[in-house]
């Protein structure tokens, strides 16, 4: 299996359908999250629904410079979520989180491994591969915030 498609198989663990680092990923976790719930806040924490855009956007963005575009995202705007009214707004959100992150995995496979260790956009910001493995990491570390989030929501 190629290095690219090992990153594409994790990155999709994480989001769409893996249980083998965390025992869950993104999908399965918001799978029964309704808007209301997604939205709400507990003490200082970004919402459930913050986070997903959070991480959709960052997902977008690498989108973008895998099919030779440049690099548009931008860490300040990386919360500018919309408001969320209703489960409609809330599933079009998520429904965008799932087709992109299978677009972002395919594209990945795709990729050549000589591609991996080549500079992403600029020198500043490393190798592919190191913004792959960061995006994964990323998906984790809000992966569990979302976790602890929908927890104590349930315990309210």
């Amino acid at each position: 299996m190629s290095s690219a498609s090992q990153l594409a198989e994790r990155f999709r663990e994480v989001l769409l359908d893996g249980f083998w680092i965390a025992n869950t990923n993104f999908k399965d976790q918001l799978k029964d999250v309704a808007w209301e719930q997604a939205v709400m806040k507990t003490g200082s924490l970004n919402t459930i629904a913050m986070l997903t855009f959070h991480i959709h956007y960052y997902i977008a963005g690498l989108i973008n410079v895998f099919e030779g575009g440049a690099l548009e995202i931008r860490d300040q705007y990386s919360f500018d979520l919309q408001a969320i009214e209703s489960q409609e707004q809330w599933e079009e959100l998520l429904n965008q989180l799932w087709i992109d992150a299978e677009k972002f995995a395919a594209l990945l496979e795709q990729m050549p491994d000589s591609k991996m260790d080549e500079v992403f956009v600029d020198e500043k910001y490393g190798t592919y591969r190191r913004n792959i493995d960061g995006m994964i990491e990323h998906s984790y570390y809000h992966l569990g915030q979302i976790t602890l989030i929908k927890k104590l929501l349930n315990n309210q």
